[in-house]
């Protein structure tokens, strides 16, 4: 967190209150409030998804099965860029590098949590046959909805904020102490002094309110235009990173930088021109919604319309019916053609008998 700043006392009249604490105790076991909010944005991108999946044509359950391995990958990721490019917060001198796997204390990049849950994503589609492609469409608006949800986790942590305002929306920072040591504790530790030590712009509120009309734009875009291939997880992309991009270069909380400007600013402009050149050069209608279904499983109304006495136990008796008439009347057919056969073979050996016959008497 940087250095306080000192709140006016204008602003003390108009701005917006962090909360007093982030973490709740039940018995000895935390509950913190940024793990709630990833928690609940993971669920509301699942919902969203497997509705969406549906409706284009996938399996019911899909997204959830998917997800199995999109989600911990993409926690892995997200933790891993921010270790990365926070390095200097876990590695060197007084720092505990088991720090770095404290992931309730903040500290999530969406880049590396989107990178590697695609390829979370990429193998649950592959184990159940489906275009990774279509899939990243169906969830881009869930994704964004859940990056928004997750932002109210950083006003819990009081992270994530820009520089100082005395603008009506300004939030205010208040210094956080352990109760029983009385020792500076800003994630775990209570407000007991609700003045604010500065009021800051609430960049975790402008990204939240951002991600929600991205996510937005990409639904009306994606139901007038019907966008498939790709192209509707890479208007999200693109759309995100737009807004980041202004975010970034209003925030004021310790980064790494490179060439004095926030490592994530170049990461943003990286993203979306790689985003919108997608845009520009797929083309393609929405892919057909038989893809969608994936490998047929075991009970699929398609295995039972190719044979629909395997689903129809009444039906199973008609056909063996017509089955055994079927054979029935083969049977006869061929016993009929083997008693012609017979038949054939007694006259042949009946004209053989009165020809001998006839040569005979006529030598006599």
């Amino acid at each position: 967190m940087s250095a306080p700043v000192a709140a006016s006392a204008n602003a003390l009249l108009t701005t917006i209150p962090s909360p007093s604490q982030g973490v709740w105790y039940i018995g000895p076991i935390p509950l913190r409030a940024y793990a709630l909010c990833i928690i609940a944005g993971i669920i509301a991108a699942v919902w969203l998804g497997s509705r969406r999946w549906v409706a284009r044509g996938g399996r019911e359950g899909t997204v959830i099965d998917v997800a199995v391995f999109a989600v911990p990958f993409g926690l892995v990721g997200g933790r891993l860029y921010h270790v990365a490019t926070d390095w200097h917060k876990y590695f060197g001198p007084d720092r505990d590098p088991l720090d770095a796997l404290k992931v309730w204390e903040g500290g999530l990049g969406i880049w590396g949590a989107v990178a590697l849950g695609a390829v979370g994503a990429w193998i649950g589609c592959r184990r159940h046959g489906i275009p990774l492609s279509a899939f990243a469409d169906a969830v881009a608006p869930g994704i964004v909805l859940a990056q928004a949800i997750g932002r109210l986790g950083n006003w819990f942590n009081q992270e994530l904020y820009g520089g100082p305002t005395d603008l009506p929306w300004g939030l205010e920072i208040y210094r956080r102490i352990d109760p029983e040591t009385g020792l500076a504790d800003p994630i775990a530790g209570v407000a007991v002094d609700h003045t604010p030590v500065a009021v800051v712009h609430p960049t975790f509120l402008y990204e939240l309110l951002w991600n929600v009309g991205v996510c937005l734009l990409v639904l009306w875009a994606d139901r007038k235009f019907r966008m498939g291939h790709g192209r509707v997880f890479a208007l999200y992309v693109a759309g995100y990173t737009a807004g980041r991009l202004w975010i970034e270069l209003m925030r004021a909380d310790e980064a790494t930088h490179l060439f004095g400007v926030r490592i994530n600013v170049f990461t943003s402009l990286l993203v979306f021109a790689g985003a919108v050149l997608y845009l520009v050069l797929v083309r393609g209608r929405r892919e057909d919604p038989e893809q969608l279904k994936g490998r047929p499983l075991p009970g699929d109304d398609d295995v039972d319309a190719a044979d629909p006495g395997a689903a129809d136990p009444g039906a199973a008796a008609p056909k063996q019916t017509a089955a055994a008439a079927t054979e029935d009347t083969a049977d006869a057919d061929e016993s009929s053609a083997d008693g012609s056969g017979d038949r054939a073979e007694d006259d042949r050996a009946e004209a053989r008998s009165n020809g001998t016959d006839g040569h005979k008497n006529h030598e006599g």
